[in-house]
């Protein structure tokens, strides 16, 4: 880890672990790009890498000097009007109307660690020796504004977090319309984007597209980074494969609207792109006001798609996850929503929990319907006092009996929605937001709190401490089950509407913060709707995350597999529920549907009072197994093995492997039964290669390079009992295997 300064050649060269990031002042003051990729030793210069042609066709900065044109110049954070005819990585609107700027340098610092961000979720570190940061200024004389671009390597980890910060030291107001936390120029189009893309329960499905001319981009405009998109992309080279090749990862930390994008130019340059979306978004500086753009996180690696996961689960897990449940393993839960629905009542929630204790759950979480007169989802958001009908003690009394049976206790809440019928709306029906005169339409039969008000969020924050202060929860699931629509506020002047989904954002940011400051052993679970907040943001405060509300064994497989490429097991919920399965009613096995969701934060959504007493041995076992393997699946090295995207998206494989490397995890899935078949076998990853593993249900030992190289043999089709194999033969069939070091 170091940042050098080639005075002489005015050159920065940032070394990550194996990646190297270098950039240069041009002659016109502005920062050019000039290499990304595997770590290179650092020289006195640089110079050779930066090239300058004259160009047929295109327009020059300097008169007389025919070469000098960023029309073709690869650029760190570039303008717009100014011989570059790319996309810019931001835009500001001056009084006069102009939008040109013209940032040149002004200073550096290099310091040893990492600066918080003001109001927004970043990673971190624990001590100064762990990371160092480049701050550039970059100032434009003309409209007297300061940028401040922000870069982080790590010690640790093969990733540079990046951000920019405008300030406006002028007496005129200044609007930005575009202000994007990095660009960087790739040097060639030889690259496949890879995207996570999906809808509500088949959320963070693989795409992956060849670059062509032109703009390739992904956006949320939802008010969250959404289940259709997710704040990443990667380009990975056409032949890299999960174990092989060059790969490029770009993550946003952020959980509103974003925009990620590359742009290939006629000169086959890619331009990557990635910040908060410009479209309907703008913010008004007055004099001496500060806008911070949100972190972005890129990751190299030459060890294809898994090495680039890898260094973000570790990064992520380890520095940008906080707090009490970190490193700590997580408690196997079971949540009544699925068994229940609005359905229940305190005998009721109280017998689900005596059973689920004799099964080893350690966390009985009540979801929604325990408040206001919540029987359905017409009422109630926002009226957050028990429901004296269901739970005639309210939530302490309901919580103690549920700890006294020596399990902890979680909540369900939707804080950031109202319904109409409900005393809060009926109080406050300014407090949604909307905009005046215009229609106000719904989702799930409700609105949307309007946190870019500090008022609505003190008044949230109030209501919610007061039941974690007055009940014994350990836990607390926080739910988001709608879009935003008509954004406006009342309380914010028309020049400034454009800011309301990020100060929406910011307002859910700080409700987080306070909430987590004031109850730190809680664990939070983000939610909305299952996973259309799934992203780094929201890991900030909730180290894990309800993945989907498609609990599906099969369907599970793509949307854990798609998870993976950036979030680590230990963010990804995952259950056992009952079948017929309540998203797509397929039935599947007990061990199929504890085989997938063993590959996550564990856990059952489903009426335990109604299972057979087979059921119920089937589930001790499932449970005892995964306690006995939980630091391994949450806090070991995850490997991908096989893809239910690619081929006949028949089989998916994975595995865990810890530390040490001495004890693994591998799990096989196949979804229908094929006659006939050849053999198949399956290689691993990540073992030693000098150490002798024996594999449960397996006899003998076998060298960790044979795993590797050679693999292991699966049953066939047809082919008889495997004692890996439980139950019927057929579709929808899985294994676990588990190995140890002799």
């Amino acid at each position: 880890m170091a940042i050098y300064y080639n005075k002489l050649t005015r050159e920065f060269h940032l070394q990550s672990k194996g990646v190297s990031y270098i950039f240069t002042i041009m002659k016109n003051e502005q920062l050019g790009h000039l290499y990304f990729g595997k770590e290179i030793r650092h020289r006195e210069s640089f110079t050779h890498m930066f090239r300058t042609q004259q160009k047929a066709a295109t327009s020059c900065v300097y008169e007389g000097d025919g070469e000098f044109s960023l029309d073709y110049l690869k650029q760190e954070y570039p303008s717009y009007g100014t011989t570059d005819y790319r996309e810019p990585a931001f835009q500001i609107s001056q009084e006069n109307g102009s939008r040109i700027t013209d940032f040149r340098y002004k200073s550096h610092s290099i310091t040893s660690g990492k600066p918080r961000l003001k109001g927004l979720p970043a990673t971190y570190t624990e001590g100064a020796e762990e990371a160092e940061t480049l701050e550039i200024i970059l100032y434009d004389s003309v409209i007297r504004a300061e940028l401040i671009l922000s870069y982080t390597v790590f010690r640790d980890h093969p990733a540079i977090a990046r951000n920019a910060r405008f300030t406006n030291c002028s007496s005129s107001s200044l609007k930005l319309t575009r202000a994007l936390s990095m660009s960087v120029d790739l040097f060639d189009a030889d690259f496949e984007m890879l995207q996570l893309s999906g809808s509500w329960s088949r959320e963070r499905h693989l795409y992956t597209s060849p670059l062509r001319p032109g703009i390739q981009s992904i956006t949320s405009t939802r008010g969250t980074s959404s289940s259709q998109q997710n704040p990443f992309l990667a380009l990975k080279r056409p032949a890299a494969t999960e174990h092989e090749g060059e790969v490029y990862g770009f993550s946003l930390v952020y959980s509103g609207n974003f925009l990620a994008q590359t742009e290939v130019d006629h000169y086959q340059v890619p331009r990557v792109s990635l910040g908060i979306n410009p479209f309907d978004f703008s913010w008004l500086l007055e004099e001496g006001e500060t806008f911070q753009t949100p972190e972005a996180v890129m990751v190299y690696s030459d060890q294809g798609l898994n090495g680039m996961s890898s260094a973000y689960h570790r990064l992520y897990q380890q520095r940008l996850a906080r707090g009490h449940w970190r490193d700590k393993e997580r408690p196997v839960l079971i949540n009544n929503w699925e068994g229940t629905y609005f359905d229940f009542y305190e005998e009721k929630i109280v017998e689900m929990a005596v059973e689920a204790k004799k099964l080893g759950i350690e966390l009985f979480v009540l979801d929604d319907g325990w408040f206001g007169k919540r029987d359905d989802d017409h009422t109630s958001l926002g009226d957050w006092f028990a429901d004296k009908r269901k739970l005639p003690n309210g939530v302490k009394g309901l919580a103690e009996k549920v700890t006294e049976l020596g399990l902890q206790f979680g909540l369900w809440f939707e804080p950031e929605m109202v319904s109409k019928i409900s005393d809060l709306y009926e109080k406050h029906p300014d407090w949604i937001i909307h905009v005046p005169e215009r229609a106000r339409s719904h989702g799930r039969n409700q609105y949307v709190l309007d946190y870019s008000r500090s008022d609505v969020v003190n008044f949230i924050y109030e209501k919610m401490a007061a039941i974690l202060k007055d009940a014994p929860i350990s836990y607390v699931k926080w739910d988001m089950n709608r879009y935003m629509t008509e954004i406006g506020s009342e309380k914010l002047p028309a020049e400034r509407q454009s800011e309301v989904a990020h100060r929406y954002i910011l307002g859910v940011y700080d409700l987080y913060e306070r909430l987590t400051t004031a109850f730190p052993d809680v664990l939070f679970e983000s939610c909305a709707s299952g996973g259309s907040r799934f992203d780094p943001g929201m890991l900030y405060y909730a180290p894990q995350a309800w993945t989907s509300d498609n609990t599906d064994a099969v369907e599970r497989l793509k949307i854990q597999y798609g998870s993976s490429m950036v979030y680590p097991l230990s963010s990804i919920g995952a259950h056992v529920s009952a079948v017929p399965n309540h998203q797509v009613k397929r039935w599947t096995s007990l061990q199929n549907r504890g085989d997938a969701a063993i590959f996550g934060v564990f856990g059952y959504e489903l009426d335990v009072t109604e299972m057979t007493e087979q059921e119920k041995e089937e589930v001790r076992n499932q449970i005892s197994y995964y306690k006995e393997n939980r630091s391994l699946l949450q806090y070991g090295t995850f490997y991908r093995l096989k893809s239910p995207f690619q081929g006949d998206y028949n089989e998916t494989a994975w595995m865990v492997v810890s530390n040490d490397q001495k004890e693994a995890l591998a799990g096989f899935y196949q979804v229908l039964a094929r006659p006939n078949p050849g053999f198949k076998k399956l290689q691993l990853k990540g073992l030693h290669a000098d150490l002798q593993y024996t594999i449960s249900g397996r006899e003998g030992t076998f060298y960790g390079d044979e795993l590797m190289h050679y693999g292991i043999f699966l049953q066939n089709e047809n082919s008889g009992a495997d004692p890996h194999y439980q139950g019927k033969q057929g579709d929808f069939r899985s294994a676990i295997f588990k190995l140890k070091a002799k």
